[in-house]
């Protein structure tokens, strides 16, 4: 579970599959639906935070795929509700929180809503995610500084995205993909290099990548907050 290897940072992507028969039920959706519904992975979440009172998490919900016009409002309500009556008293209000008034307030659950037509009190705005776009590590690597640079006086999260992804056009992997390879082993050897050279970098916030369980990625993460803080 990516909870117990040290992620506190999770995007969630929201989708409605369009033959559900269930008129509230949701997925994630990530190029891929997943088989099991929002609902049951919140109820998961929720049973580590309250088993884990100290350990803050972030859940940025966005994207909300197949939420037709005539039927979104229904929808966004529905999952805000849901989120409110599963994290309740847990959910930590907007502002500038730190770890001490978490704990002693009994908070834990940071909650970032894409979608400012349903603002709720308990709701954070959206959270900047910051990604290339591309299968070229150069061009990760410059999005990510051109992140840092636009965000070092922020108080605000910010997200640096360590992710490769596929070009529009799949055809073009023709040209990347060597032969008999695969999209997850460029990612796999491609990960190494990126933590190298982020290692290197400053100011940097949350950090996302599609393999945020490999043994390095999260130690990585955490020393570049303590930098963070040291005076």
């Amino acid at each position: 579970m990516q909870l117990e290897a040290g992620v506190r940072y999770f995007d969630l992507r929201i989708a409605r599959k369009h033959n559900d028969h269930h008129p509230t039920r949701l997925y994630f959706y990530h190029g891929l639906y997943t088989s099991t519904d929002v609902e049951t992975v919140l109820g998961e979440i929720h049973a580590w935070t309250v088993a884990h009172p100290k350990e803050v998490i972030i859940l940025a919900f966005s994207n909300f795929n197949g939420f037709e016009k005539n039927i979104k409002d229904k929808l966004h309500n529905h999952l805000i509700g849901f989120i409110k009556t599963m994290f309740g008293s847990t959910l930590v209000p907007p502002g500038i929180p730190t770890l001490q008034n978490c704990w002693d307030q009994g908070k834990n659950v940071i909650v970032s809503y894409d979608y400012p037509a349903n603002y709720h009190p308990e709701m954070w705005k959206k959270i900047t995610y910051y990604y290339a776009n591309s299968m070229d590590r150069a061009q990760v690597k410059s999005k990510i500084s051109e992140a840092l640079g636009k965000e070092k006086t922020s108080n605000y999260f910010f997200v640096c995205g360590l992710n490769m992804t596929l070009p529009a056009d799949h055809r073009i992997l023709i040209y990347i993909l060597r032969l008999c390879d695969s999209f997850p082993n460029v990612i796999r050897r491609g990960l190494p290099k990126l933590l190298k050279w982020l290692k290197q970098q400053s100011g940097v916030n949350i950090v996302a990548s599609d393999l945020a369980t490999r043994k390095d990625f999260v130690s990585t993460v955490v020393e570049l907050n303590s930098a963070l803080m040291k005076p």
